[in-house]
Parts: structure tokens; sequence; C-alpha cells
């Protein structure tokens, strides 16, 4: 079983590290891409961290789910991204995703708490 994974890492993961390793203008694009997804989903979550509020009673669980997704995503991003091959970008992807989906979880619960 860990074999038939290691291959799928492989198989999807190769191509865009032939690619990135090609040139450097793709490494640098593929590095700022990464770098920008990381800096939106922190700033999703930082904007709709202050927007919700202080934490409370009703907020706590807010604050809980959202952390709990976060953790999810990294240990998600664990099991399916590589790690020997580039392992910064990989960092950057892995954690990138966790805050943005993190940032998803908040804005979705905000806009349900408050549009009334």
């Amino acid at each position: 079983m860990d074999m038939m994974a290691e291959n799928t890492q492989l198989l999807i993961f190769s191509s865009v590290t032939t690619w990135a390793e090609s040139s450097n203008s793709n490494w640098n694009t593929l590095l700022m891409g990464s770098l920008l997804f990381l800096l939106i989903g922190a700033a999703l979550v930082t904007v709709y961290y202050y927007k919700i509020g202080k934490p409370d009673e009703r907020t706590n669980s807010i604050y809980l789910k959202s952390t709990f997704i976060m953790l999810g995503a990294i240990i998600l991003g664990d099991f399916i991204l590589p790690k020997e091959e580039t392992w910064t970008i990989v960092f950057l992807v892995k954690y990138g995703i966790a805050f943005f989906a993190c940032g998803i979880y908040l804005a979705l619960q905000y806009h349900k708490d408050f549009s009334n």
C-alpha cells in the first residue's frame, strides 16, 4: 500500500517538479504562486477573525472548528504531498491550503451568523 502511495505521488508531482526545475523563471513562478496562496489564506483568517470578534461562548466553537479544519488540512497535506523533492514549496502549499481552508470556513460562518 505504501509503494502505491509513493508511485501516485511521484506520478502527480514529477511533472510539476520537472517543469519547475527546467528554468529559474518557472521555479520563481511556482514559489511566488505558493507564497501568494499562503498570504491570501492568512489574510482571510486574520480579517474574519477580527470581524467575528473576541472569543466568548458563541465564537469559541467557531474558532475551535476553524482550528480543527486547519489541523486536518495540514495532516492531509502530510499524507498527500511529497516530502523529498522541493520541500520548501510543498511546505508553502500545505500551509497555504490550511490557511485558505480555515479562512473559507470563517468567511462562510461569518456570513451565516451575521447576515441577518
